[in-house]
């Protein structure tokens, strides 16, 4: 699986930093990024449930 952060939505809520620390990443203003968009199998579970708790959907999976 692959997830993406869409920068232009991203409204620094940190829900799915919050979530999943081990696989999202917060910049300086608390914008939500990630450094590969290849999701750890272990995360899988935990990354669908930040993007469906993410208010702007911001975060794509595929």
């Amino acid at each position: 699986m692959k997830a993406d952060v869409d920068a232009d939505r991203c409204q620094g809520h940190a829900r799915c930093w919050q979530i999943c620390p081990g696989f999202f990443s917060l910049d300086e203003e608390g914008h939500a990024y990630v450094e590969s968009s290849d999701v750890p199998v272990e995360l899988e579970s935990k990354v669908r449930d930040a993007a469906e708790n993410c208010p702007e959907r911001a975060i794509t999976l595929s």
